[in-house]
């Protein structure tokens, strides 16, 4: 889909209010935020609250999606290992990785699950951009990606490139939730634990790896700059 039609796709109807936007100040355990996220979208789905994109950092800790296979958990002792609803596999979250749950009504918006990923994924390559790094997606693999010149070539002459953030989404009553986490400055040698998103052929970056010092406050203000101009407006939510 190009930018123009994303766009189009996921802006509220006229009469909708804006979106909750919240950070949370420290660390969320991650049963807390399936918690709140499970509350919040019940919630959304019975009118009886707005929609919210809710930024939280996680301490250690390795999630396993609806496709997540058991083999590529290298690492099982290593954190703790949360299954989860979400979509895709395995996935890392800890501290320097900003976690974007999105809880979003699609019925106000496109019930069209390819063309919310899609969203999601023009967030981020715009998120990226504002920071001059060029993020692209690809057709087999979700999440977002960063060419690496600098590394030598895969086996089979491609160019060799990095995940810099994942996506996985779930829908209930056509509201989302869960959302993308994108690398900022995590400790890399965490995601060793696990094959991410089932992926062997491929490493992960972050924004520091790419040799960006930025810090979390600027990401996000970049990231919520993205997410209106694909979603629509905002309004800073004081619930943490």
């Amino acid at each position: 889909m190009q930018r123009d039609e994303i766009t189009r796709s996921m802006m509220p109807a006229n009469d909708s209010p804006p979106v909750r936007w919240r950070i949370a100040p420290d660390l969320v355990p991650y049963d807390v935020a399936v918690a709140t996220m499970e509350e919040t979208v019940a919630d959304i789905a019975a009118g009886r609250a707005d929609e919210l994109v809710w930024l939280v950092e996680h301490p250690p800790l390795y999630t396993a999606g609806t496709s997540a296979e058991p083999r590529d958990l290298v690492a099982p002792d290593r954190f703790p290992v949360f299954t989860t609803g979400r979509g895709g596999e395995y996935t890392y979250h800890g501290p320097g990785q900003r976690v974007v749950y999105v809880m979003l009504d699609l019925k106000r918006r496109q019930q069209d699950v390819r063309a919310f990923v899609a969203a999601l994924e023009a967030t981020i390559i715009e998120t990226l951009a504002a920071m001059n790094v060029t993020g692209e997606r690809r057709e087999d693999r979700v999440g977002v990606w960063v060419r690496r010149p600098e590394k030598p070539p895969l086996g089979d002459g491609r160019m060799a490139e990095d995940k810099i953030a994942a996506i996985g989404i779930r829908l209930r009553r056509w509201v989302s939730f869960h959302g993308f986490s994108l690398n900022v400055d995590p400790d890399l040698s965490h995601f060793s634990g696990i094959v991410p998103c089932g992926i062997r052929d491929f490493g992960v970056t972050s924004l520091v790896d790419l040799g960006l010092p930025v810090m979390m406050p600027d990401v996000d203000m970049r990231i919520r700059e993205a997410f209106e101009a694909i979603f629509g407006p905002t309004r800073t939510d004081s619930a943490d």
